[in-house]
């Protein structure tokens, strides 16, 4: 062990902050794939997050926030650097129609949170897995709905600026997009802003939509949610199940016989296994109908080889 990593460590003791050595990530991934982490830092709040961010930038150690876990895979070699969990932060406190929510906060507890303070706008994301902070790093959506349409401003930790402020409009939120992908913002806090109904509504339109997710989606499977991107004027999943490739498997991964947009770990797959067998759906939708599809999943770590990415 290095004389810096001593040093780090030792500091984090000295703020108060719990970490754990060599933590498996396929524990804390919605796709239950991916190898230990070096250091796995667990803030217990906002102060200790920022003071996290704060050392790793001070000692140069290569770090991941990692919130939900639910839109990324994690390489089978696991993680060389400091891994900093936003799991603890999931603070949610109400001002008249707006709701102020830490970015940690799954958004299934938020969605059923706001819903018992009679307030709709969230009921598209009551069953997408992960965190708020994923949410908005992403503009995640479903159903019609998305982040953009309910998020007002976000509480940032910038590593040249410290804690600043975005409004909806810097955000830049677009599709599956946010100008957090660009740079070195880390989301603390985000406002919404949402409308009065009655509570039985929501949740009706909550259980509805769950009720659509499970007959449409193999919820009941390990994934990282769609495989890949929307492409222009045409679905993944359309296209997938056209070419053939439902029930495709590579290893434990498996294209879903359910939802062909989506790839799910039907029996202990490596990440190895699902990065192939995106690889080969790639290329055969890419024979058949000349269109490239693009993953939407983030990839963490050293992976030996990786679909054709958009960036």
């Amino acid at each position: 062990m290095s004389d810096k990593i001593k040093l780090f460590k030792n500091k984090l003791k000295k703020s108060n902050i719990n970490f754990k050595e060599n933590e498996s990530l396929s524990n804390h991934t919605s796709f239950k794939v991916g190898g230990p982490a070096s250091i796995f830092i667990e803030p217990a709040n906002k102060t200790n997050l920022i003071k996290s961010l704060e050392l790793v930038n001070e000692f140069n150690i290569k770090y991941f926030v990692l919130g939900g876990g639910s839109n990324i895979i994690v390489s089978d070699k696991g993680y060389q650097g400091a891994i900093i969990t936003t799991s603890k932060l999931n603070n949610i406190e109400f001002n008249e129609n707006q709701v102020i929510a830490e970015t940690g906060v799954s958004l299934e507890k938020l969605c059923d949170v706001i819903a018992e303070n009679n307030l709709t706008g969230m009921e598209f994301a009551c069953g997408i897995p992960g965190s708020l902070g994923g949410a908005i790093f992403m503009n995640a959506g479903a159903y019609g709905g998305e982040i953009k349409q309910v998020i007002k401003k976000a509480r940032l930790f910038s590593n040249n600026h410290g804690i600043i402020e975005y409004d909806k409009d810097k955000l830049n939120l677009d599709y599956r997009y946010s100008i957090l992908q660009e740079n070195d913002l880390i989301a603390l806090e985000a406002v919404l802003e949402l409308n009065p109904a009655p509570k039985t509504t929501i949740k009706n339109e909550m259980e509805e939509l769950n009720e659509k997710r499970w007959a449409k989606q193999p919820m009941e499977y390990p994934s990282a949610g769609s495989a890949f991107k929307r492409p222009p004027d045409n679905y993944a999943g359309s296209l997938i199940e056209k070419a053939g490739l439902k029930g495709e498997k590579v290893g434990g991964a498996m294209v879903s016989k359910k939802h062909a947009g989506f790839i799910i770990n039907a029996n202990n797959a490596k990440a190895a296994d699902i990065i192939d067998l995106m690889i080969v759906v790639q290329k055969t939708v890419k024979k058949k109908f000349n269109i490239q599809l693009y993953p939407e999943p983030r990839f963490l770590g050293q992976f030996d080889k990786l679909p054709e990415l958009d960036n």
